[in-house]
């Protein structure tokens, strides 16, 4: 890790005003002006997070950024808000779910690039249930958080699933090279 892990107070402040942006948002409401002064240095720094919502276990939305760009405590409520209403891939949180969400947030330490030239290196070149995954190919873009791997453990999978994501063939990642970039997260969820 490339940052101050957060304190388990901070966890919790993460967690609990992620929940309240999605009440918020979810019920039409706009989300307050935060007051940073009220907040820890590391919650009032930049940083890049990704809000994943689980339901009975299953993925409900994922929204994040992989570059930091705005206080932590702000990056999270957005994504928060965004996960439970904006993620394409499935209709918006709907009131009567909200209780049935698991909140889990990362925190992206900076992506490093890969270097590589020989495409059938990249696997070897991933660290498994450690590194997030980012492939780009020209205008197309797709990551993959660390706790991917729990799912996908193999790399030539993960790669292929990635591409797939990104809108390109599976096999796209073994015929030329991509830009490959990776990173670590500090993950924590709500109490079951």
């Amino acid at each position: 890790m490339m940052f101050e892990k957060l304190s388990e107070s901070d966890k919790k402040i993460l967690l609990k005003l992620a929940r309240q942006s999605i009440i918020l948002a979810v019920g039409g409401k706009p989300l307050p002006h935060l007051d940073l002064s009220l907040y820890s240095p590391v919650l009032q720094s930049d940083g890049a997070s990704f809000v994943t919502l689980t339901e009975g276990g299953e993925l409900r939305g994922c929204i994040g950024t992989l570059e930091p760009y705005q206080p932590l405590v702000q990056d999270v409520c957005e994504h928060a808000v965004a996960a439970a209403l904006h993620d394409y891939r499935f209709p918006p949180l709907q009131p009567s779910e909200i209780p049935l969400i698991k909140i889990e947030i990362s925190r992206l330490t900076l992506p490093q690039p890969v270097r590589y030239e020989n495409p059938l290196d990249l696997p070897s070149l991933l660290r498994p249930n450690i590194d997030g995954v980012t492939l780009r190919d020209g205008f197309r873009r797709a990551t993959f958080l660390p706790q991917v791997w729990e799912k996908i453990p193999e790399p030539y999978d993960f790669l292929g699933h990635l591409c797939q994501k990104m809108g390109a063939p599976s096999d796209l990642w073994q015929k030329k090279v991509l830009s490959v970039s990776i990173y670590q997260v500090e993950e924590f969820r709500e109490e079951e």
